[in-house]
């Protein structure tokens, strides 16, 4: 599958977990309801692994590796930002988020040693600038007082372990570890933390047998975090953490989008030229993908000729 299929499929397929997710709000504890769908994905992949017959042996240092890569991807960053939730309207988490563009650039420069690409931060300003201007309404009307600066940090901790999440993903892929397998034991600890989180925070072991529930936690499971980090990470290994990120920046997007079927939501001109930005910003960080090819192959014909 090639790139340009990797980011449209994560973009949808992110876009469109806020749905499911509301159906996971009720009776059980959230860092549960994370825990019960990362032990799906895990086993859902185990399986998958086992029909493929693909290799499972890692040593103990590709082991930690991948802990390392859970703790910070599938588990403590989701907490993080489910507390920030509760403190801070969802468009300015959204936001917060998608300032992990800048992070992956820092983090890659000082722990991957990438090159930092100029135009991949201007591009980043643009989408974050567009998203700004899409949940405008919802800012306005938000009331930053009392617990907001305890949110906005809940928030900034939840994408800064996102960011080392996605930065420890990339060196994995460097190291030889495959994306699948180690998806697969990466969800399996991220649940073991999560439930050990509910466990400290003194959380009855609950569980929701609602059809509306259940489908939810499949959907989540199974496209949110089997395909969807699947496809992400697969990304971000072969485009670098800084252009994979922009994904953050869309997906927000994507959902609102589907609050318009859903919800009837009305668009305003202030909304409508964010979305414009961040499709501008998106096209400038990916766009220049293709333009080193592009002018290598223009060199090769002229040494030709």
């Amino acid at each position: 599958m090639n790139s340009a299929s990797l980011y449209l499929i994560t973009v949808a397929i992110w876009g469109s977990t806020w749905l499911a997710i509301r159906y996971q709000l009720g009776s059980v504890a959230p860092e549960l309801s994370i825990a019960y769908r990362l032990i799906l994905a895990s086993v859902i992949l185990f399986a998958y692994i086992k029909v493929k017959r693909l290799p499972l042996r890692f040593d103990l240092r590709g082991h930690l590796a991948i802990a390392i890569q859970a703790l910070f991807l599938y588990s403590l960053n989701y907490f993080a930002v489910y507390l920030a939730e509760a403190f801070l309207p969802s468009g300015l988490v959204a936001i917060t988020f998608s300032t992990i563009i800048f992070l992956n650039v820092l983090f890659g420069a000082l722990i991957l040693k990438a090159s930092v690409r100029p135009y991949v931060l201007f591009g980043g300003l643009l989408g974050i600038t567009g998203l700004a201007l899409v949940f405008w309404p919802q800012l306005q009307s938000s009331n930053f007082s009392g617990g907001a600066q305890t949110g906005l940090m809940l928030a900034l901790l939840g994408t800064v372990l996102a960011s080392l999440g996605n930065i420890a993903s990339a060196r994995n892929q460097k190291a030889g570890l495959p994306v699948i397998q180690t998806n697969a034991f990466g969800m399996l600890y991220g649940a073991v933390v999560m439930f050990g989180l509910s466990f400290l925070r003194g959380a009855s072991l609950e569980f929701d047998a609602s059809p509306s529930y259940l489908l939810s936690l499949i959907y989540l499971a199974l496209f949110g975090s089997v395909i969807g980090f699947g496809a992400y990470l697969t990304l971000l290994g072969r485009i670098g953490s800084d252009r994979a990120a922009y994904v953050m920046v869309l997906f927000p997007i994507v959902a609102l989008a589907l609050s318009t079927a859903f919800e009837d939501l009305r668009w305003t001109l202030p909304q409508l030229a964010g979305v414009g930005l961040a499709l501008v910003g998106n096209l400038f960080v990916l766009g220049r993908v293709r333009k080193p090819r592009l002018r290598r192959q223009r060199t090769a014909a002229s040494s030709a000729d």
